[in-house]
């Protein structure tokens, strides 16, 4: 009897055995099916595609370290600071004022604004945006271990949106160092960090989206665009890359609510740390000019100058006695690099010659009638030609103006960029500028010397020619 149950049980374990090798041979004869002896996905010996080699599998671990930013926010977080600017006006008559000066008893009235900041350097140096601090008559820095100070204004440039602060604290701060602007890549990974609708300490991560981005701006041209979301209160705060150097002050977005929508832009840390140095070695900022005028090229543009080039500056006329004239540059010629840097538009071109100063020297390759060749230019002072001030951009006049308006002496109104003065600006523009307090306007160059002494809360009187010829005095 027990002879019987050995015997079945040995018959099912050999019937299991049997299913089990048979299972084992299925699924072998399958593998060799699909894999050649050399580890291809096979069908008739046709290669299909190939395994993922061990130097692929090692790029990916890397990239997957790369999205961890937890160094980076630590870094900055603690650099960027929250800004309050208190101000004080009074409510009167804007014509009134504008145009004769006449101030009426209106009650000052408080106005707090806020932004963000960004520490430079351990002994209390900040950086922010021009708009958050503009006409504040108190600035508050507040850090990010709840400390603050009161700041000092030390110097603006309107123009590129750059403020300059400092602060007196009582420790070693610490700060953000600078980044390379020009490195950066479209698709890189970035952080911006900064008070968003007084969120302190708000850190926000995106790529860079565009480079030398042109918003038709009077002043910057040269935006670095990214979809790290920006709202406002950001503005002055840090755009830094995964490793927390500081490529951009975060500036503006582009919005129909007045909030993000998936745009933001930031001043490229290479222009913003040149307008700080200027401002502290020289009390304001130098800006060298290259002397051309044109525009940038592309098919449209191309045909009708009836030419092969597509990319590039095309130069349509050079100012006289500028560097571009001395170094024999000339209508017709087409820039298409700047030392190492390409250059295919017109944001390009700015976004570079505002990182100089003059007297800088630059090497300019041209395209001229199909061949190319490289020419150093010396960068002329950029206040030869125009300058501004309270967000009026004067420059020198012409030989036709000086018969236009009979006068011999006198500075051009070219552009009104002051939100201020912008409903006025259709009958500003064009007038000619004759003394300002008094003082008589001969050039530009005078005008700069006289506006670089005054501070841009101050008021001015300003005597000008208007377009139909009439000698109008106003006060600014």
């Amino acid at each position: 009897m027990n002879n019987i149950k050995l015997l079945a049980i040995m018959k099912q374990f050999s019937n299991l055995f049997l299913v089990s090798l048979l299972s084992g041979a299925t699924t072998l004869g399958a593998y060799k099916l699909l894999f050649d002896n050399d580890g291809y996905f096979s069908n008739d010996k046709k290669t299909l595609t190939t395994l993922a080699s061990d130097t692929y599998t090692k790029r990916v671990g890397l990239s997957s370290e790369l999205l961890d930013f937890t160094e980076a926010a630590d870094k900055t977080i603690h650099t960027v600071v929250h800004v309050k600017n208190v101000s004080y006006q009074k409510v009167n008559d804007p014509i009134l004022e504008f145009f004769y000066g006449y101030r009426g008893g209106g009650q000052p009235q408080e106005q707090v604004g806020t932004g963000s900041g960004v520490i430079i350097s351990e002994d209390g140096y900040i950086v922010t945006n021009n708009h958050v601090v503009k006409d504040a008559s108190e600035i508050e820095i507040t850090l990010n271990n709840k400390k603050s100070y009161k700041a000092k204004l030390i110097g603006t440039d309107s123009k590129m949106d750059i403020a300059l602060l400092k602060i007196d604290a009582d420790e070693k701060l610490p700060y953000s160092s600078f980044g390379n602007s020009d490195d950066v890549k479209v698709g890189e990974w970035v952080l911006a960090v900064g008070n968003p609708y007084n969120l302190n300490s708000t850190v926000t991560a995106g790529i860079i989206s565009a480079k030398a981005r042109n918003l038709g701006t009077d002043g910057i041209q040269s935006f670095i665009q990214t979809d790290a979301a920006v709202n406002p209160g950001n503005s002055g705060g840090a755009l830094v890359n995964t490793r927390g150097d500081l490529i951009g002050i975060n500036t503006m977005i582009t919005s129909m609510t007045g909030s993000y929508v998936g745009y933001s832009f930031a001043v490229p840390s290479n222009i913003a740390r040149k307008i700080i140095e200027d401002i502290m070695e020289y009390g304001n900022v130098q800006r060298g000019i290259l002397g051309v005028e044109g525009g940038e090229l592309n098919a449209k543009a191309s045909k009708e100058l009836g030419i092969k080039q597509t990319e590039g500056f095309y130069i349509n006329n050079v100012r006289k006695n500028t560097g571009a004239d001395k170094s024999g540059l000339k209508k017709g010629d087409i820039i298409v690099k700047i030392d190492n840097q390409n250059i295919t538009s017109f944001a390009d071109l700015t976004g570079y010659i505002n990182t100089k100063r003059p007297n800088d020297k630059v090497a300019v390759t041209i395209i001229r009638e199909g061949n190319s060749q490289t020419i150093p230019v010396t960068l002329s002072k950029n206040e030869l030609f125009n300058t501004e001030f309270k967000g009026i951009e004067l420059e020198n006049i012409s030989a036709a103006d000086k018969k236009k308006f009979r006068v011999d002496y006198g500075v051009k109104i070219k552009s009104i960029n002051n939100e201020n003065l912008s409903q006025y600006s259709e009958e500003l523009n064009g007038n000619i500028i004759l003394s300002i307090d008094n003082v008589k306007i001969k050039d530009i160059e005078t005008a700069s010397k006289l506006l670089n002494n005054k501070d841009e809360r101050q008021s001015v009187r300003i005597e000008m020619i208007n377009k139909n010829g009439e000698i109008i005095r106003i006060i600014i």
